[in-house]
């Protein structure tokens, strides 16, 4: 089959990904191998192959939003998913069940938790594996490009959301507006926020006012109202201090990223006095994914996704990197559901 890996980490034109041909990954006990239809091109993908996130595996495939079609059963993995059924691959592929975090309800803590490419194999390739038990069922009415994105860049927002606890019909701020931020922002707008949008891409801002964005400016720029809870998903520190001045009184900044750079000296009296908050957000747990998916069942999101072939999976990134698109983008193999898994 068909599979990127990256080879060498670095910056993104400089080529660290290698389009290879390996064979058909055979499920493990309990896993299942799926048909990859859709992978997400995710920032998390682009920190790996650009090394801020220093690879786990060597020659690591990418991909971690992947939809694919069950083919094969490991041992073992029979019960809620069987062959043909479309399923969903997020980040979070494996975790303990056994430590403090796992037993609180805290699983994206757990010490030994593993993940979809970083730890593990991922869904730039033809086919891929995942454990049954953090597989998930997709909600219907979004094609296969569409659904891609939720499983990461919509459960995190989704999170992210959370985390800043906007209060009902509160004022966000979202800063950045990419594949996760426009996802998190319907979230928001369903429950009744009044939301302001801060990037540096016109189309993102454009994009922002289309699905109901109160206003819309430039990154570091200051909304028209103090903000009851912001997001940053933007993976740049300098944004955090605007971030933190724009927040009202007991007010959280909720940082979404898995990298950021590094956050210049904050100034107590201006940035944290009067019990603003900083608040990280670290990978999601299965029930942030269910309780996000069966709000995308609920609720049709608008889901603005590029597709690109997986042939061209690094212009993709490139694109990503760049910011030359908005919304999300989502790499499709040429792989025909009728045709058979050979294991070369």
């Amino acid at each position: 089959m068909t599979a990127w890996q990256v080879v060498r980490p670095g910056p993104i034109d400089g080529g660290p990904l290698r389009r290879a041909r390996v064979p058909v990954p055979e499920p493990a006990a309990g896993d299942l191998l799926v048909r990859v239809l859709a992978c997400g091109v995710c920032r998390t993908d682009l920190h790996v192959a650009e090394g801020d996130l220093p690879v786990h595996r060597p020659q690591v495939v990418p991909g971690h939003e992947v939809v694919g079609e069950v083919v094969a059963l490991g041992a073992g993995a029979g019960g809620e998913f069987g062959l043909g059924d479309r399923v969903g691959i997020a980040w979070l592929r494996h975790t303990c069940g056994r430590c403090r975090f796992c037993l609180r309800g805290a699983e994206n803590l757990c010490p030994n938790s593993r993940y979809t490419g970083w730890d593990a194999d991922g869904g730039y390739a033809e086919f891929a594996t995942v454990p049954a038990a953090y597989a998930h069922p997709l909600p219907a009415g979004y094609s296969d490009t569409e659904l891609a994105p939720l499983l990461c860049a919509g459960i995190i927002g989704y999170r992210a959301l959370r985390r800043a606890a906007l209060p009902p019909g509160g004022r966000l701020g979202i800063y950045g507006f990419g594949g996760s931020a426009h996802l998190a922002a319907q979230v928001a707008l369903a429950s009744g926020a009044r939301l302001h949008v801060m990037t540096r891409d016109p189309k993102a801002r454009e994009l922002a006012l289309a699905l109901g964005a109160a206003s819309a400016q430039g990154a570091a720029a200051a909304p028209p109202e103090p903000l009851d809870a912001a997001i940053l998903f933007a993976p740049v520190g300098d944004l955090v201090l605007p971030a933190l001045a724009a927040l009202d009184r007991g007010a959280v900044l909720s940082i979404a990223g898995i990298h950021l750079s590094d956050i210049p000296v904050l100034n107590y009296q201006r940035h944290l006095f009067q019990e603003r908050e900083i608040r990280s957000v670290t990978a999601n747990t299965r029930d942030d994914a269910r309780e996000f998916l069966a709000f995308a069942a609920a609720h049709r999101l608008e889901v603005t996704v590029h597709p690109y072939p997986l042939d061209e999976a690094d212009r993709a990134l490139s694109d990503l990197a760049h910011g030359k698109f908005a919304g999300a983008a989502a790499l499709v193999p040429d792989t025909p559901r009728t045709r058979r898994v050979s294991h070369s």
